[in-house]
């Protein structure tokens, strides 16, 4: 039976052009495959193993471009989030800053609670549903009491949130220092930024929480920020690590002011990592301070305790003056 759509007939392709698949760009080829290890392989070769496509690309070209940074003497700042801490990776990072990869530390405020936990007593990161409903959760008489002198004695001394934590911090001569970024950047004098959400971290409901102290002591830390950002312009580098709002916020703030101020900040290399992709740490981060042709922007997606040591073997293993 005929279709009953007499005046439809289908497109004919007889007349379709083609052309030899050997012709054709490509975007993937045999060189860029991966390759099998074998039982003795070196973690270089691990490395040179993996295939050269997306994420593995991304994470070769900023290890190349966090070198460059360091050989300019431009700033490397890392902004990190509390889970950066509580998978692990303080050691991994603070042995990146004696070898020059971090030039300066921006933290949101839950890296301050983690990082001292760990210096004070080897351990972090409580059972929040165990203890909310029983009023105590992040009670911790010791979390609030240095937190809370921190940013009194720092908006005394007009000092930074972050200097004067890890100033606090030390003083206490705490059993576990050398896992802590705190203490790592104060004794080496690498700048450490904290911005924090009043209202956002345990430290503010402690009878010693002064609300002044902390706003004065956070935004001499955006300042400090700013001026770091400012450093940036031909080549520095930003890392936006486990921070979906807070960073991104404050990063992108410090950009605006840089560039208010009439200061260049151009061929610079911005990146996000995070297990996923967040409006703010894309559009913040990646895309917006290095749109127009100001730089390059990475995502890398995956888990920190994965991502983090990779990028560091990479930064290690091509290191040629290592």
């Amino acid at each position: 039976m005929p279709s009953i759509y007499e005046d439809l007939p289908p497109l004919g392709l007889d007349e379709v052009s083609t052309y030899p698949l050997a012709s054709r760009p490509s975007k993937v080829a045999l060189e860029d495959f991966a390759r099998p290890l074998k039982g003795n392989s070196s973690l270089k070769d691990f490395l040179a193993s993996l295939p050269n496509i997306l994420a593995v690309q991304s994470l070769r070209e900023l290890s190349a471009r966090m070198r460059h940074a360091r050989e300019s003497q431009k700033p490397i700042i890392w902004g990190i989030g509390g889970h950066v801490i509580k998978t692990g990776l303080a050691p991994v990072i603070i042995d990146l800053m004696k070898r020059g990869f971090v030039t300066a530390i921006a933290a949101n405020g839950s890296v301050l609670i983690h990082d001292a936990e760990i210096a004070m007593v080897g351990s972090t990161s409580e059972d929040v549903d165990a203890t909310l409903s029983e009023g105590v959760f992040g009670g911790a008489d010791e979390t609030g009491k240095l937190l809370n002198r921190g940013a009194q004695e720092g908006a005394k001394e007009g000092i930074g949130l972050g200097e004067a934590t890890g100033r606090a911090l030390l003083a206490l001569d705490p059993k576990h220092a050398e896992f802590s970024l705190l203490c790592a950047a104060y004794k080496v004098r690498v700048p450490f930024t904290a911005h924090v959400t009043i209202g956002g971290d345990i430290g503010h409901f402690h009878p010693q929480a002064d609300g002044a102290a902390l706003g004065a002591t956070a935004h001499t830390d955006f300042r400090l920020l700013a001026e770091l950002v400012r450093r940036m312009n031909g080549g520095g580098v930003y890392l936006n690590i486990g921070s979906a709002v807070t960073l991104p916020e404050v990063f992108l703030k410090a950009v605006t002011l840089v560039r208010n101020l009439a200061n260049p900040l151009t061929d610079i290399t911005t990146a996000n990592f995070d297990f996923i992709q967040s409006y703010r740490p894309l559009t913040n981060v990646v895309r917006r301070p290095t749109a127009g042709g100001a730089g390059r922007g990475y995502s890398i997606t995956g888990h920190h305790e994965l991502t983090i040591p990779l990028l560091a073997a990479a930064l290690i293993c091509n290191d040629h003056a290592d």
